[in-house]
């Protein structure tokens, strides 16, 4: 039994361990020197707005990836460069598409994912109140002659 004991604790000791060694690589560490906090705060933002192309669902902020550290000194340089924010943003979408954006524009090609949700819900809306109606129609009274059947059937 101590045996057992033993064992659990060394493997819950070595789980623990892996853990927090996991917690503590998880993000990406870039030095950049800023001129000011206004800049600082513009890179935070647009590294948190702009996906990463090859991590699915990661902005660049987040994501380890080689092309999220190249992107992430792209943006640097740009805003050393003192281009602005909408300038920075559309060679993102220029170069990657508007995959990058995870806010993307309202487009022809983008209307069925800004408003489809709204209008599946008019829809499903529509379908249960036109059910809701038909099943709560009020039954007719019985006519003279359906009862006579009824009391007939109920005789038997």
């Amino acid at each position: 039994m101590k045996i057992i004991t033993r064992m659990f604790k060394t493997l819950t000791t070595m789980l623990i361990t892996l853990g927090v060694a996991t917690i503590v690589n998880a993000g990406p560490i870039d030095t950049y020197q800023f001129p000011d906090e206004v800049t600082k705060k513009r890179f935070q933002q647009l590294v948190y707005e702009l996906r990463c192309p090859k991590c699915q669902n990661q902005n660049l902020a987040d994501s380890n990836s080689m092309i999220a550290v190249d992107l992430r000194k792209q943006i640097y340089d740009m805003l050393m460069d003192g281009r602005s924010d909408m300038e920075i943003v559309n060679f993102m979408v220029e170069r990657y598409g508007d995959y990058v954006l995870y806010k993307p524009k309202v487009t022809a090609a983008t209307y069925l994912l800004w408003y489809g949700p709204i209008v599946f819900i008019i829809i499903g809306g529509i379908i249960i109140a036109v059910f809701v109606r038909k099943s709560s129609t009020k039954a007719q009274p019985l006519s003279a002659e359906q009862k006579q059947q009824l009391e007939d059937i109920l005789k038997d």
